[in-house]
């Protein structure tokens, strides 16, 4: 039987046809499996991102935690031991601020009621600051001393031991300071700014409705009274002769007679010796070791939550030193 030749022709019809669909489905093919190869590529990648990313989060607050707590679960010393207590007097003294009568008073006391204690030295680098919050612990030394008068106090200025913190150091037993330390400022300040002009400047008017003439006393936006100068400078002085008086009783006949020396001028180290104002050259190591007899020192002082440490040491506390020194608080310093 003979073939049909019509159906040789469709067959060899339907076999052409058939090949570009079939090649196409193999490019479909291969292009899904490229994409599928790239999804997973990509899942891969997202996955090892997030990975190093918290591995490096888990680092970096691993630091952190070390960093925050370190002085924290770091004792001083063994319990128990025979040490020279160490208080600092760091900074701007004002309520709030680490220097606050309350933290130092604090340390103080702890330091004081410490069997193992030998001595206090209260380890000052101060501008000064609060007159308030200076005789408290100048009062507050002199009542510990009479309650362990075999427990002396000693002040060991570094850089700076000016104003309300020479007042504080006034209150120890001995000073002792480097050569080369700022020390002194017995002195009063009370600093601020006016704005009357300004204010004309701009067109602003000031409305301040009071009952009591002397309520707007010293208001920075109404112009300074003469009568209210003169009886600011009364209150002025009178801060002065309270510090002044209670420097000679803490210094005594060791003070040198000097016109200038509560001028509020400060002086080196060296040049303090001589006025009496400080009663030798030394360190914290060098006063504990030399003077005392026990080397070991043991910081006495409040060191705060990590929280109020970390904030400190990022500098936000510089803010305020700036607008205490300023005036911008208008507060009366010993400065």
């Amino acid at each position: 039987m003979g073939s049909n030749p019509w159906e040789a022709e469709d067959s060899k019809e339907t076999e052409a046809a058939a090949k570009p669909h079939e090649s196409k489905t193999k490019e479909w093919r291969l292009i899904e499996k490229t994409m599928m190869g790239l999804q997973k590529e990509q899942r891969a990648a997202r996955r090892w991102g997030i990975f190093f990313k918290l591995l490096t989060f888990g680092y970096l607050f691993v630091i952190l935690g070390i960093y925050l707590f370190a002085d924290t679960f770091t004792p001083d010393m063994d319990e128990g031991g025979e040490h020279t207590a160490v208080v600092q007097v760091k900074g701007v003294i004002a309520d709030g601020e680490d220097a606050s009568a309350d933290n130092i008073i604090g340390a103080l006391r702890r330091a004081f009621d410490d069997e193992g204690t030998k001595a206090v030295i209260m380890r000052i680098n101060s501008p000064g600051g609060s007159p308030v919050q200076s005789g408290y612990v100048y009062d507050e030394v002199k009542r510990l001393r009479a309650l362990h008068p075999e427990k002396k106090v000693y002040a060991v200025i570094l850089d700076i031991g000016a104003s309300g913190a020479y007042y504080i150091a006034a209150s120890a037993d001995e000073i002792y300071a480097d050569k080369a330390s700022l020390v002194g400022s017995i002195g009063v300040v009370s600093s601020g700014f006016g704005f009357v002009d300004l204010m004309e400047k701009v067109g602003v008017e000031r409305r301040n409705l009071i009952s009591g003439e002397n309520k707007t006393f010293l208001d920075p936006f109404s112009p300074l009274k003469d009568k209210d100068r003169a009886f600011w400078q009364t209150v002025l002085d009178t801060t002065h002769e309270q510090f002044i008086d209670q420097v000679r009783k803490g210094r005594g006949d060791r003070l040198k007679e000097n016109d200038q020396l509560f001028s509020g001028l400060v002086w080196t180290g060296e040049q303090a010796l001589d006025l009496g104002l400080i009663d030798g050259l030394g360190s914290s190591s060098s006063v504990a070791r030399d003077i005392v007899g026990v080397e070991t020192l043991v910081d006495y002082t409040p060191k705060g939550t990590p929280l109020e440490q970390l904030i400190d040491r990022l500098g936000v506390s510089f803010g305020k030193t700036i607008a205490t020194q300023l005036g911008l608080n208008g507060s009366v310093q010993l400065r």
